[in-house]
């Protein structure tokens, strides 16, 4: 039996926000069968980015850690607008992420594993995915980290 997403997300503190609205022209996700596709997400929080700029002169690594984890709320909120319940997640399949990254900054991976370390811990080993961890030298809004998402569901 699969944990229960929702659950371990109360457990652990957390609360879903408001799904975040696209910032330009696409949909917040697109299911194509059992697979969920959700478009990336920045670390929008309350409506604000949690941080701008590039990693680690503008924003510490840390920070960057922390919205990394803010864009799985994000995701997981829009995956729960589609599907009506996270149980419905049977595992993540893979994730994107982009970090705004200033020339000889190497820690991608490690600010990756904000998000990957959160779908972890709310999903178990159905959390273990698949992942990118790319340097960029700009994102969308100016955010440190963007994410996208593949989800299998039922």
């Amino acid at each position: 039996m699969r944990p229960d997403p929702e659950a371990k997300l109360a457990a652990l503190g957390l609360t879903l926000p408001t799904p975040p609205k696209p910032v330009a022209a696409y949909i917040p996700c697109r299911r194509s069968g059992s697979l969920l596709f959700v478009s990336g997400q920045i670390p929008m929080k309350d409506g604000t980015l949690m941080a701008q700029g590039a990693v680690p002169g503008k924003v510490s690594p840390e920070v960057a850690k922390q919205c990394a984890r803010q864009c799985v709320l994000n995701a997981l909120a829009v995956a729960k607008a589609e599907l009506g319940s996270l149980a419905t997640i049977k595992q993540v399949v893979r994730l994107g992420v982009f970090v705004c990254s200033e020339p000889g900054f190497h820690g991608q991976p490690q600010v990756a594993n904000g998000a990957s370390e959160l779908l972890v811990e709310v999903f178990g080993d159905a959390g273990r995915h698949a992942r990118a961890a790319v340097g960029s030298i700009d994102l969308p809004l100016g955010a440190p980290v963007e994410v996208e998402f593949l989800f299998e569901v039922e």
